[in-house]
């Protein structure tokens, strides 16, 4: 038994096995899953788990060069958009949410929570720790 960081196997797997710039989404409950993206679903009820603790629990175990998020998210979910600029030190990219949907059809995973939030989404693009 691993004795920290993510316990959850496909997840741990997964962060393992990416290289650089390799993409993931941590995804509320209703961002839709293209067909041929592998999903980890997380999701037990409304809120659980949230998209917060996921995002700190999962970039506590990788590598974050970028991160990119939907840009209607300043608007319309302020609370998030605020939590993720303090979370990351890197600079955020911002796009519009459709254009953020086709970037989740190069994504390695899509990690849905069980957050039921607007546009709790976003795109972690792996760095290299060297």
């Amino acid at each position: 038994m691993k004795k920290s960081g993510v316990l959850n196997s496909q997840i741990s797997k997964v962060l393992a096995d990416l290289g650089h710039t390799d993409t993931i989404v941590i995804a509320d409950a209703g961002l839709p899953v293209p067909n041929h993206v592998a999903k980890i679903d997380l999701a037990l009820k409304p809120g659980t788990p949230s998209f917060q603790e996921v995002v700190r629990v999962v970039s506590e175990d990788m590598v974050v060069e970028k991160i990119i998020l939907a840009s209607e998210i300043k608007k319309a979910n302020s609370s998030q958009n605020e939590f993720l600029t303090r979370h990351f030190h890197q600079e955020i990219e911002y796009v519009e949410h459709e254009e953020f949907k086709k970037m989740t059809e190069k994504a390695k995973v899509i990690i849905r929570t069980g957050e039921i939030t607007p546009y709790s989404n976003c795109i972690l693009q792996a760095g290299v720790i060297f």
